[in-house]
């Protein structure tokens, strides 16, 4: 008698324990075992729960390859699904395998796992394994089918009930006091009196950043200092020269620059950034009280100062200068400046939410996900590798997709109804700690991509040859840039530097670029006056006839006031389930080099966070967004 010994592990996640009988049948070189039931006395498969069980058979199965899950109904009790973590098996040799699972298990559906250990297509030499790595991927590419939505945006499923597991959230939210302030507000038909009285709705939610936001918002130097640090550092981009149609003037901002300077020196010297917001020119904007809202469409320009604060020193809110168009100069009114500036945050707004956010991070990790589900079988070592980072995306795509662009959605009630930092000029400003702490992290990550793939791939030639990896690259290039050569994505991988470089840009997309334009929004965009989703009143048109009054009264009703504050709420907060990145609490691999390289991965985090905390540590405004413990793994808020 032959006995092989199975450590079953159960997900710790709410509902992930079952009463069903659970089978398992051993697939090995030489054969495979009875159907044999996991059975121990007492309550086998609750949650978090480690049981271990013995599976006896005449003789050995030789090499172990598959383990076949099953799951049967427990008398008359209703289904309830199974989260399956990980099997690690004993075999008779005194070898241990691990079987990653990582899944919802339903009765009636049969899983076959196969062992941790990562290979390449043309690496698996027995039928078992090449049937069963052919026949997941074409299990895969039936659940996971392109489709489109929202005018052309690729889409992976029609039906929340098909995602898979893998792609499915376990994150739950709970609704606390604050929210349901916000939500009392909801049908409130009310206009703001007073900047007193939406500092009145934060009550216990205030934090030093929003309170350092509220008492800041109109100050120049923490204006400028958004478009570097705040929640979307992705549109501004060093200016050498001026538009043709943005005609500032040597004599409107010489008293904002340095004395004896002016701005075709201070342009020479790599000192003056733009703001352009024509990707907003054209598109319809919201209707309300039968009055088209206004949005900004043109321009901000700022200067470095000689103490390194970055300025707007000029603001037009159209692309055509005309008389109707002003050019706004912080000599203006206060209440004059005070509108030019709120105009250009909300279109900066807009564009962060619609492009910066939703579409090169979440849409982009859900291309990525949807094709490494449809090309890359589980043993890929890049599957592996992958997999952490595109937990829940799907899924959290689905109810973004219906939280703030459906109908009631913070996008559909706004005014509207990646970039490389050498290429925009922002090698050099000073104080941009986005650029200093993403180039640290996208060196982290490309040194544990590298060390990754250099142990699976010997050659540029295996690169090459991966048919698997091949079609995950073509998939995401015919789906997710619609076969654009000038999108900068490749359509195939020819070598190792490539394919490191690629998956690379794919973990920093999903990870920490979200984090950066996603993390901030309830310190930056809660306080509405500072950056509001719609503006109700056009700017002035002729410099000198506004007042502060005319401030609050363009500002958003309070009902819209609670849903964007609220979007800001949920876009930011972090629940309890959130994996921080590096922490890769499922075990996919089970060779012990790509454990150790994980580990170095999780050393060099460690190290880089103990720097970004020393550095905040003496910042009035610490930037935390790319700080690895507050860095989601995966896109799932």
């Amino acid at each position: 008698m032959v006995i092989y010994k199975l450590t079953v592990t159960t997900g710790n996640m709410s509902y992930a324990g079952t009463w069903d009988m659970v089978y398992v049948t051993l697939i090995g070189t030489e054969g495979e075992s009875k159907r044999t039931e996991l059975d121990n006395i007492g309550f086998d498969f609750s949650r978090g729960k480690v049981r271990t069980y013995v599976v006896k058979t005449n003789f050995s199965l030789g090499t172990l390859l598959l383990i076949k899950v099953e799951k049967d109904p427990f008398l008359i009790f209703p289904e309830d699904k199974w989260y399956c973590s990980k099997i690690v098996v004993t075999t008779p040799e005194n070898h241990t395998i691990l079987f990653p699972c990582y899944k919802w298990i339903s009765r009636g559906e049969p899983l076959e796992l196969r062992g941790g250990k990562a290979t390449l297509i043309f690496e698996d030499d027995h039928k078992i394994l090449i049937d069963h790595r052919k026949n997941e991927i074409q299990l895969r590419k039936t659940l996971y089918q392109w489709k489109f939505h929202f005018d052309g945006l690729p889409l992976g499923y029609d039906n929340e009930s098909k995602l898979q597991a893998e792609s499915q959230s376990t994150l739950s939210k709970s609704t606390d006091s604050f929210e349901q302030t916000l939500k009392g507000m909801f049908k409130s038909n009310e206009k703001w009196k007073s900047f007193e009285a939406i500092e009145h709705m934060f009550g216990a939610k205030k934090t030093a950043m929003t309170s350092y936001v509220i008492e800041n918002w109109k100050e120049d130097s923490f204006f400028g200092y958004q478009f570097l640090n705040g929640v979307n550092p992705n549109v501004i981009k060093r200016c050498s020269k001026l538009p043709s149609n943005f005609p500032v003037t040597n004599w409107m901002v010489k008293s904002f620059l340095a004395r004896g300077s002016s701005l075709q020196k201070e342009m020479e010297s790599g000192n003056i950034y733009i703001c352009d917001y024509k990707i907003l020119e054209g598109i319809p904007t919201r209707v309300v009280d039968e009055q088209p809202m206004f949005v900004a469409t043109g321009f901000c320009l700022f200067c470095v100062t000689s103490d390194k604060e970055l300025l707007p020193i000029a603001i037009q809110l159209a692309q055509e200068p005309s008389q109707d168009n002003s050019i706004f100069l912080p000599n203006d009114s206060e209440s004059d400046w005070l509108l030019a500036k709120m105009f250009i945050k909300n279109a900066d707004y807009l564009v962060h939410q619609g492009v910066e956010h939703f579409l090169k991070t979440h849409m982009l990790g859900e291309v990525f996900a949807m094709a490494a589900y449809r090309n890359l079988p589980s043993p890929h070592p890049i599957y592996k590798m992958l997999i952490p980072h595109f937990q829940a995306t799907i899924h959290i795509n689905e109810n973004v997709r219906k939280q703030l662009l459906g109908p009631t959605g913070s996008l559909s009630l706004s005014s509207l109804g990646q970039k490389n930092i050498a290429a925009r000029g922002l090698d050099t400003i000073p104080d941009f700690y986005y650029r200093d702490d993403g180039l640290k992290l996208w060196a982290v990550l490309n040194s544990y991509v590298k060390e990754m793939t250099k142990h699976h791939y010997l050659s540029d030639e295996e690169v090459a040859k991966d048919t698997e990896l091949q079609d995950w690259v073509k998939d995401i290039f015919i789906h997710g840039v619609f076969g654009n050569s000038l999108s900068g994505f490749p359509e195939s991988l020819e070598s190792i530097d490539e394919l490191v470089k690629f998956v690379t840009m794919v973990i920093f997309t999903v990870s920490a670029q979200h984090a950066a334009v996603s993390n901030g929004q309830f310190h930056y965009h809660s306080w509405i006056p500072n950056g509001s989703l719609l503006l109700v009143k056009p700017p002035p048109s002729i410099k000198g006839k506004s007042s502060m009054d005319d401030v609050v009264e363009a500002l958003p009703s309070v009902s819209d006031t609670a849903i964007f504050t609220q979007a800001a709420w949920k876009l930011s907060y972090k629940d309890n389930g959130v994996v921080p990145l590096g922490v890769n609490p499922d075990e996919q691999f089970d060779e012990t080099i790509p454990r150790q390289i994980l580990k170095e991965l999780e050393n060099e985090l460690l190290f880089l966070s103990g720097t970004i905390s020393e550095r905040n540590s003496q910042l009035q405004v610490p930037y935390n967004y790319l700080n690895p413990p507050y860095v989601d793994n995966s896109i799932t808020i």
